[in-house]
């Protein structure tokens, strides 16, 4: 029962945690717009929730590197879970070499923005259902 209830939330689940991450991207992208030979990034975002959905994010997981055998182990799958960032093809290179196109960055960030909201609100309408599904008459 739990694991049909874990796999029906999983995909939301992971596309919040993808837009989470192309938003830090977009906002890095837009901190450096003036930074000499800053290069834009982003990833294919359709590319990296099937990866995620299938194989889940334990497979990124980052493990830290010990001297000694005394050393705790420790893991983080804090870091960013993306397997391939890109690098944006500028449509106007700029003299200091930087590739953020300002409008293009504003407009993804937006959308990334909106999508992330309408993500939240399905899985909140499908959590009311499952909560009201749940609740005796």
């Amino acid at each position: 029962m739990l694991d049909k209830l874990d796999a029906s939330l999983r995909f939301q689940q992971e596309a919040l945690n993808l837009r989470t991450q192309r938003q830090q991207v977009l906002a890095a992208n837009i901190a450096n717009a003036d930074t000499p030979e800053f290069r834009a990034r982003d990833f294919d975002f359709s590319r990296e929730l099937a990866r995620a959905v299938e194989g889940g994010r334990g497979a990124s997981s980052m493990r830290l590197a010990t001297t000694s055998t005394r050393h705790l182990q420790g893991a983080s799958t804090a870091a960013l879970a993306v397997r391939e960032l890109l690098y944006r093809v500028p449509d106007q290179p700029s003299l200091d070499g930087n590739t953020v196109d300002m409008d293009r960055e504003r407009a993804q960030f937006v959308d990334n923005t909106v999508r992330y909201q309408a993500s939240l609100t399905f899985l909140n309408s499908r959590l009311q259902g499952l909560k009201t599904a749940m609740q005796p008459e």
